[in-house]
């Protein structure tokens, strides 16, 4: 039986175009984005207490390339997994692989972002693949086609994450310690960001105080100063939490949401979405603000293959898989999809229902914004509202 990895790494550090269907845009991808990404989120807070962290962007893109060697049921289950069964035509298979492709160029369009997505496909020797499969990966994802030896686990291991080191410039040095000699394939999807701060923190200020994790267990943590200045923030009254925007250089920001105090930040776990996230990005209100907030870095790798059926995304790895439009090879099926994110925050930037209305108030609001008990964050490129990572902090000194 052949054997398919998905690996998808990130390092985060530090106009938008319409397809040839009148009816899809890249806002309706942003927007359905962040919906799986929450969906996920849910999944992984479900069994964990710990910091979370990873990047939406980079997982949908993987699962998009292999939608295109996709069909029959597999390919039902991924749309509506990815959340993006509303946006499938019929008889336009390059519709959604053409909706990544215009999302990538406009985040990256004037140049200036350091945001380096990359793909690859790595191929057991022999092993053959369908040229529409990869005519299409290398039109939509630019991705690199390789050829390896996969029955030399050793050097097979050494040689990709060689690749992804280098795709992240070393943040990621080691993404795979295993292999099984009879995979056939593997694709990665690398993200790679490193932002600095539109308004940089004073290092000089930082100083130790005390973290919040719950109302038992207090850490001291080295707690960045930023003296009153103007921010865009604002209060969601019905979750009971605030939001602050923080601007990286080049249309990139960070989006905090810190639970009010008393206010417990796993029933806010279930209230987020992409409706209340586009509401705190359009009702900010500019004003004065002392901020403050916790230095922080993070490593966390999520075997994807143990989340996604509960996702509704099964038959991917099970005999019945269908990725008849990627190989003729009826054996094929997907054993792993691993992600590793990695992410640095520091004083310059970061070096890696229906009815319900969200009121945002602009008045009587706190001359001062202390993120000093757990949160979440979201960094997402402002001209798409693409959320390009996301994360829960519960204790900053957990690596």
């Amino acid at each position: 039986m052949a054997f398919i990895f998905i690996l998808t790494c990130l390092c985060f550090l530090a106009p938008t175009h319409q397809t040839s269907h009148p009816n899809v845009t890249i806002s309706d991808l942003s927007y359905k984005n962040i919906d799986f990404a929450i969906n996920l989120y849910r999944k992984i807070a479900g069994s964990s207490d710990k910091n979370i962290f990873f990047s939406p962007l980079s997982i949908s893109r993987s699962f998009a390339a292999l939608l295109m060697g996709a069909g029959g049921v597999t390919r039902e289950e991924i749309l509506k997994g990815l959340n993006l069964e509303q946006l499938d035509v019929d008889d336009q298979p390059e519709l959604i692989p053409g909706l990544f492709q215009l999302l990538h160029e406009d985040i990256v369009q004037n140049g200036s972002l350091e945001l380096d997505q990359s793909m690859a496909l790595f191929i057991q020797q022999q092993f053959e693949v369908e040229r529409t499969f990869l005519d299409r990966m290398k039109r939509f994802f630019h991705a690199d086609i390789k050829t390896v030896d996969f029955a030399d686990s050793e050097e097979s291991i050494s040689f990709i994450n060689e690749y992804i080191k280098q795709k992240t410039r070393d943040k990621i040095p080691e993404m795979i310690s295993t292999l099984d000699e009879t995979t056939q394939l593997m694709l990665i999807n690398s993200i790679f960001f490193q932002g600095a701060w539109e308004k940089p923190f004073n290092p000089n200020l930082t100083e130790s105080s005390p973290f919040y994790i719950d109302n038992y267990n207090i850490v001291q943590v080295p707690m960045m100063f930023k003296e009153e200045t103007k921010f865009y923030t604002g209060e969601d009254a019905p979750l009971g939490a605030r939001v602050l925007k923080l601007p990286y250089q080049e249309g990139v920001s960070m989006l905090v949401l810190l639970p009010n105090k008393g206010v417990d930040y796993t029933v806010i776990d279930e209230e987020i979405n992409a409706e209340k996230f586009f509401s705190w990005v359009k009702q900010l209100y500019k004003t004065n603000l002392e901020v403050r907030m916790p230095k922080f870095k993070m490593e966390r790798a999520y075997s994807l293959h143990n989340l996604l059926p509960d996702m509704g995304i099964a038959s991917l790895f099970s005999s019945s898989v269908n990725l008849t439009g990627l190989s003729k090879d009826k054996g094929l099926v997907v054993s792993e999809v691993l992600h590793k994110a990695v992410i640095d925050v520091d004083e310059t930037g970061t070096t890696a229902a229906a009815a319900t209305t969200v009121g945002i108030i602009p008045y009587s609001l706190p001359r001062m914004f202390i993120v000093n008990r757990p949160f979440f964050f979201f960094i997402y490129h402002e001209d798409t509202n693409s959320l390009l990572f996301m994360g829960r902090v519960i204790d900053p000194t957990k690596s």
